[in-house]
């Protein structure tokens, strides 16, 4: 049963009286809160009010009534059922239980008032009010059941056939109570009780008495739900475990017997992979194994009450297992053995797959270890050689022996990479770069013969785990990370990206197929790990073997999904905002295979179409100079129509105002004497003034003030002008034309629409009038708030309501 779910908190004091039911005053003595508990076993607050008892007739009792204080609503009616167990805690609650799952409480603001309705339902129930307790509850408090523990213990009836119903009765009545459960098993532990039963259970099979094999079921599942380890350790015994396997094959519920101990005794074999000499160890494994059976196989599903009481199960299976584990450790001939066999090429393939097996067992059962234990297990297997065995393991033809010692590999790269990485580099010192653990890591990867590759995902989890540096320990004298990953380039990066050259030799993808396609695409995510975070290393090889160039002929390939591996794999380099890797994509073209697939896409609106967007929005953003020069001046015919966003226009602006500033350096040098104001003077759209705005260098801006950006459109090759005085001059013009408008503005209230003209303020906010506005539709809003204070020529109060006036 469920044990007792914390109290509710208590009713918060209050002065005052309050009236109740009939309009009779009281003081808070009555005043309460009820409670429900919910499913989660937490209290529901149901309200506060004022408890009563009296006699109602619709329920043929003396009840319970609370009516709430705000509208004297009827929070509770319950009667006083006198088998109800009622229990008073802390002074000032009452808790019972309505029906199976509906458990309520009253928290008292005084103790007088608890005390006065606890005398009521004693009076109800005949009992004395001096109790805690009306009845014999489910869950006993602690203090009871020591309490209670110096009474009489249990009398077990005598063990006999014809008793069994009656011994069945008593152990199913003792279930719900701890108290008697922990009698009933004390009972049973002195008096060698279930050693007796298990010799009716003979004499019931002998006589084929199917009834008394029923009642025997029931006995025995019975003291496993008693979840005591001292009766566990008798019925688990080697004497006494098969018979109570017998018991639990007579499931009254089922029509026909199971064949538990047929199958133990006849179709389970124990193998000893390599002769155990320890008597002890091998019983131990013999009673894990048919204990982890009980529980998986015999014992029905426990219900949502019952599985709490196999919790000592599960422990006597756990601890049973660390056990084993330390007591093959403790035995070092049993693993050198072990090892010598692995290795030794005149073992046949059998005994090797059995032998690999056992190991893989073995490592699963280590993980059942605390962290200190499993520490001492992974050392011992490393001192014992398991890294060279795995390594002549992973180099058989035999795929069952190399999936076991993958999954073997795994245990150990998820307990220690570091102790993986320090093998691999000591033995690249001796053997050839073909069959070091990593490449052979590699080629199974590579051909796993999977259709959906779920070694290969596997595999190059463990990968990723053995490159990530965040794993990787720096000492005083040396880095792991720099001497791991120059060792991880020079002898394996390039086993990994074989099947990645192979396939990208031409424009297309030469191998296209499913399979390819992921095993590709695997291996594009680990890159793409190792652009982000692997620096310089990933740098050298990508610039050096042109491996950007190779990734993006997978953007042709039928499936999106390689595609889309392959432009993020770029889309990682171009985020690091590195020039090198933006010189190397320049020299090498390498923007046209994702311009090609881009228009190859077509109007449909997919992921490619979104991710192709958003990474020249990234080069506009970022204000990549370099490669917006270099895709406008490449690619910009091909993208020109693009209108359905802005990224491109606004890739071209980019592009022409580093033009302006190259084609005007001394303009550009003076721009930190010319801000009072900005111009225009060509039809630029409202966004092209405001990309030019925030084009401008933030760093060099002073409030007040705004750039003049000069315009390609206003140069003049006859025009002998310095191009300062020129500007100097077109300022003087700018001002009578603004003052002019400012005059027209306040005597009328509104502009004349016959030019168009923008004020500028160093929030800058752009001045539309109410009349022109609708003639706008679509006009994004400026940032900034209107009239805003601080620049020369701000408009008046009057204007400054205006959000925006821009005339025409």
């Amino acid at each position: 049963a469920p044990s007792q779910p914390p109290a509710p908190p208590a009713v918060a004091s209050q002065s005052g009286g309050c009236a109740v039911a009939g309009g009779r005053m009281t003081d808070t003595r009555r005043r309460v809160k009820v409670y429900t508990l919910n499913e989660d076993r937490q209290w529901d607050d149901r309200g506060t009010g004022h408890v009563s008892s009296c006699y109602v007739e619709r329920l043929k009792g003396m009840s319970l009534l609370v009516r709430a204080e705000s509208d004297g609503s009827l929070l509770l009616e319950s009667k006083i059922n006198p088998n109800t167990a009622y229990q008073k805690q802390q002074d000032t609650l009452i808790v019972w239980s309505e029906a199976e799952n509906y458990d309520l409480a009253l928290s008292f603001q005084e103790k007088a008032g608890c005390d006065e309705i606890w005398e009521k339902i004693c009076q109800v129930q005949g009992k004395d009010p001096s109790v805690d307790i009306t009845q014999d509850l489910v869950d006993e408090s602690e203090e009871e059941r020591f309490d209670d523990m110096s009474s009489p213990g249990l009398e077990l009836p005598s063990c006999e056939l014809s008793r069994l119903e009656e011994i069945a009765e008593l152990v199913a009545s003792s279930l719900p109570s701890p108290l008697r459960r922990e009698k009933l098993a004390l009972a049973l532990e002195n008096e060698g009780y279930i050693k007796k039963l298990l010799e009716i259970f003979h004499v019931c099979e002998d006589l084929e008495n199917i009834e008394g094999l029923h009642h025997l079921y029931e006995i025995i599942k019975g003291i496993f739900l008693l979840n005591r380890t001292a009766l566990f350790e008798v019925m688990f015994s080697e004497e006494c475990i098969m018979d109570v396997i017998g018991c639990l094959e007579y499931d009254p519920s089922l029509s026909q017997s199971r064949k538990h101990r047929e199958f133990l005794t006849k179709t389970a074999k124990f193998k000893e992979v390599i002769p155990i000499s320890d008597p002890e160890l091998k019983q131990k494994i013999h009673q894990t194994y048919r204990v982890q059976y009980i529980q998986d196989m015999v014992l029905p599903t426990p219900s949502v009450f019952e599985e709490n009481m196999l919790s000592t199960l599960h422990s006597f299976i756990f601890f049973n297992k660390v056990e084993i584990v330390g007591m093959l450790q403790e035995d070092e001939k049993f693993l050198t053995d072990l090892f010598a066999q692995l290795t030794d090429e005149a073992t046949d393939e059998e005994k090797r797959q059995e032998l690999v097996n056992f190991l893989k067992e073995f490592c699963a059962f280590s993980q059942t270890l605390q962290p200190q234990n499993r520490d001492a297990f992974f050392k011992t297997l490393s001192n014992m050689g398991i890294l060279p065995a795995l390594e002549v393991i992973l180099g058989m033809d035999d795929a069952q022996v190399r999936s076991a010692a993958t999954d073997i590999f795994s245990y150990l790269v998820e307990y220690n990479p570091s102790m993986v990485r320090e093998f691999v580099m000591q033995e690249a010192q001796q053997n050839d770069d073909d069959i070091l653990l990593i490449n052979l890591i590699i080629e199974h990867m590579i051909c796993d013969t999977d259709p959906e590759l779920g070694g290969a995902v596997l595999l190059m989890g463990l990968l990723r785990t053995l490159v990530d540096p965040e794993n990787m320990l720096a000492t005083a004298n040396k880095t792991e990370k720099t001497e791991f990953l120059g060792f991880f380039y020079k002898h394996c990066m390039h086993v990994l990206t074989a099947p990645l050259l192979a396939n990208t030799t031409e424009d297309k993808p030469s191998k296209d197929d499913f399979q390819t396609a992921q095993l590709l695409a695997l291996i594009l995510e680990l890159l793409t790990f190792c652009v982000e975070h692997h620096t310089y290393h990933i740098k050298n090889y990508i610039i050096n073997k042109d491996i950007l160039r190779r990734v993006l002929v997978l953007m042709a390939s039928k499936h999106a999904f390689l595609a889309l591996c392959a432009l993020r794999f770029k889309r990682k380099i171009i985020g690091l905002k590195d020039e090198f890797y933006n010189r190397y994509i320049m020299k090498s073209f390498l923007f046209e295979p994702v311009v090609k697939a881009f228009l190859n896409n077509g109007s449909r609106y997919n992921l490619m179409n979104s991710a192709i967007i958003e990474m020249f929005e990234f080069i506009r953003v970022e204000d990549i100079k370099s490669l917006t020069a270099h895709v406008i001046e490449n690619y910009w015919k091909a993208l020109e129509d693009v209108d359905y966003v802005q990224t491109f226009k606004g890739l071209k602006l980019r592009f022409e105002q580093q033009r302006e500033r190259q084609d005007n350096p001394k303009l550009d040098s003076m721009r930190s004497i010319l801000r009072n104001h900005r111009y225009r003077r060509d039809a630029r759209t409202l966004e092209d003034e405001e990309e030019m705005w925030f084009n401008t260098d933030e760093d060099d801006m002073e409030d007040g003030e705004a750039v003049v950006p000069p315009s390609d459109k206003t140069k003049n090759d006859e025009d002998i002008m310095d191009p300062i005085s020129k500007f100097m001059e077109r300022k003087k013009l700018k001002e009578s034309e603004e003052k002019e408008v400012l005059l027209k503005t306040n005597l009328s209230g509104r502009q004349s629409p016959s030019f168009k003209l923008s004020f500028s303020s160093g929030t800058k906010s752009n001045l539309t009038s109410q009349s022109s506005a609708s003639n706008l539709p679509g006009s994004p809003g400026s940032p900034g708030s209107p009239g805003s204070p601080g620049s020369p020529g701000s408009v008046s109060k009057s204007t400054s309501q205006m959000a925006a006036i821009t005339t025409k």
